[in-house]
């Protein structure tokens, strides 16, 4: 379970390439290799991942085909940053909303404006994941838990403060960057049991 606030940005400094697999070596930031033990998660841009061996402050990943297909962990390439979080324990402050680290989708930056001391940034709207994208709801973008500002019919952004700009990717994004999306657990619970509702309901009143 995550949180979705990033500690911290981590450098990709090896990869190594197998069939239908990718190993990925990842320097963390300060303070986030404490403790750790082979096996424990840590999202990568969100995505959940599971250390497979530590060498002091760089540990390593083993990511399968169907994460690389469905994520951006595909593009990346050695040199290249990540949003690092490690996993939650209990007792822990949730200062976002909880995150499984499993992303749905993924999209790309539409547009970005810059104001003083504050950022938005606007995304293509995926059509997979546009019933659960609501004005003021949760979202998770590349591990960042953020609330949805507004919605169109193709886009939707963020506004992100200094200190998000500063912690994490956001502050260095550009236009067609690629982002993971993982959706609110609640929000797509709530919307799938109305949907159901509504077509057992409309089904009924059809044939009445």
């Amino acid at each position: 379970m995550f949180t979705g606030i990033v500690q911290g940005l981590g450098i990709i400094t090896n990869i190594i390439e197998q069939d239908n697999l990718r190993t990925i070596q990842v320097r963390l930031p300060i303070g986030c290799s404490d403790n750790l033990t082979i096996g424990a998660s840590i999202a990568n841009n969100g995505c959940c991942l599971t250390i497979t061996s530590i060498s002091g402050d760089e540990v390593s990943f083993d990511v399968m085909a169907e994460s690389l297909a469905k994520t951006n962990l595909g593009q990346l390439q050695i040199g290249d940053a990540v949003n690092i979080e490690r996993a939650a324990r209990y007792g822990d402050e949730i200062g976002g909303h909880i995150m499984s680290g499993h992303i749905f989708t993924t999209t790309t930056i539409s547009k970005i404006e810059d104001t003083q001391n504050n950022r938005t940034v606007w995304f293509n709207l995926p059509e997979i994941a546009a019933p659960y994208i609501l004005t003021k709801g949760f979202i998770g973008l590349n591990g960042c838990s953020l609330t949805i500002g507004d919605v169109t019919e193709n886009e939707f952004n963020v506004h992100l403060i200094p200190e998000t700009m500063n912690r994490t990717l956001f502050g260095t994004c550009q236009l067609n960057d690629c982002i993971n999306i993982e959706l609110d657990a609640q929000t797509q619970a709530i919307v799938d049991t109305v949907r159901t509702y509504m077509q057992l309901h409309g089904n009924k009143a059809d044939k009445n």
